[in-house]
């Protein structure tokens, strides 16, 4: 048995086509056909079920291919010790952020951490909350910024900074001239939200509770529009199809669109927490440190940078 054989089948099961896996393998099918036979025959048992339009795996099969990754995913990790143990700042990092965060923070991240890290480039990728938790989870990315409340067993986490929302509408709304908006009055019209998974709405629906309770357990959500990510919102916003509540970085998108205007909540204004996650057993600790240095050298708009120690997942930091 080799990592190379490991390597295939986990390719088939993740393509559930020899054609397809020999293809992200780099060798033909042939090759890859009898690696996998030869691993079978090792092992006693069928790790793929064959079939003329598909190919599935066995009961002992999808055990074999779990228990492959995880073989594998220790072989990283020895290699990456090996390179980190030297530098700590060397060697890719893989990061993942929300969609309502990474737009906003990754261009100015990218550039500071060349300057910072040079040998350490990061691998980024986009995700809802849940998806990056069971990514940091399963070891597919290092670390992840996100919002909290996080509450994910064997996770640590530290604050980045905390970021206040503001209003948006349009420019010729009634509210247009207003210095600021009490947060009780925001869901009294149409209210544009991102869809379901998107921890952001959650976070504006309960830091804008209904101003008028509704009868027969009826709310406001009924008149609301939603929309896949802020720039979309953004230009229903423009259209004047309703008003929606921003990230304040996310005010870039706004900044000389005459069709918008962005308002302030009264203070104490809703804010969000955004925390840079690992998993407890992840040591590139200098790593960490430098994508927080970076990010509280970015002075991105309506956010006060924190500096506060690292903390497990399961304790509470509002």
């Amino acid at each position: 048995m080799t990592l190379t054989e490991l390597k295939y089948i986990i390719a088939v099961a993740r393509e559930r086509h020899f054609g397809r896996a020999a293809e992200s393998c780099f060798i033909s099918q042939p090759s890859l056909s009898v690696a996998v036979r030869k691993l079978e025959e090792e092992l006693g048992v069928h790790i793929f079920e064959r079939r003329s339009q598909e190919v599935s795996l066995t009961p002992v099969g999808e055990n074999i291919v779990e228990q492959a990754q995880k073989v594998l995913e220790e072989v990283r990790r020895i290699e990456e010790l090996a390179i980190q143990g030297k530098d700590p700042l060397c060697g890719p990092l893989r990061l993942g952020a929300i969609f309502t965060i990474s737009p906003y923070l990754m261009p100015g991240l990218v550039h500071k951490m060349l300057q910072l890290a040079p040998k350490m480039p990061l691998i980024l990728s986009e995700n809802y909350t849940a998806n990056l938790l069971e990514q940091l989870r399963s070891g597919e990315i290092d670390v992840a910024i996100m919002a909290l409340p996080i509450t994910e067993p064997g996770l640590m986490f530290m604050p980045l900074y905390d970021e206040d929302f503001v209003v948006a509408v349009p420019h010729d709304h009634p509210w247009a001239e207003r210095s600021e908006i009490h947060r009780d009055e925001v869901r009294s019209g149409k209210l544009l939200l991102l869809g379901k998974g998107h921890c952001l709405r959650d976070q504006i629906l309960e830091a804008c509770p209904e101003s008028i309770p509704r009868k027969n357990g009826a709310t406001t959500l009924q008149r609301t529009v939603e929309g896949s990510s802020l720039l979309t919102i953004h230009h229903m916003v423009a259209q004047g199809l309703g008003i929606t509540v921003l990230p304040s970085s996310a005010l870039k998108e706004t900044n000389g669109d005459e069709l918008i205007k962005a308002i302030p909540f009264e203070k104490p204004a809703p804010t969000r927490r955004v925390i840079i996650a690992w998993r407890k057993s992840f040591n590139r600790m200098p790593a960490i440190e430098t994508i927080k240095k970076a990010v509280n050298s970015l002075n991105l708009e309506g956010c006060k940078t924190l500096n506060l120690p690292p903390v497990s997942s399961v304790s509470s930091v509002n």
